[in-house]
């Protein structure tokens, strides 16, 4: 079974990221793989895994950045999202 939640260690720190992914999407697998290849510290959660408390407390949180509720979604310093597996998107954000 996946960790419902982590801390994945990178060399590329200068911004704080969070992944909200679901632990059987492929392209938040993606997402992730990519993070961690480019050595980029994250955390993430498995949003499907958590209680429904929780999950309603993160929609809440993905919602102040968009509208959309689709995953992987990627917070970057609290200000942006990036919704979907977009490495282009994600390296220029993140300044890779």
């Amino acid at each position: 079974m996946a960790e419902i939640r982590g801390y994945v260690e990178g060399s590329h720190t200068e911004h704080e990221v969070l992944l909200y992914a679901l632990s059987t999407c492929i392209w938040c697998r993606k997402t992730r793989q990519f993070l961690e290849s480019e050595g980029v510290a994250f955390k993430f959660v498995h949003v499907d895994l958590v209680d429904p408390e929780e999950r309603k407390a993160i929609r809440k949180h993905i919602r102040q950045f968009s509208d959309r509720m689709a995953f992987p979604t990627l917070i970057v310093d609290d200000e942006e999202c990036i919704v979907g597996f977009k490495p282009d998107a994600i390296r220029d954000r993140l300044e890779l």
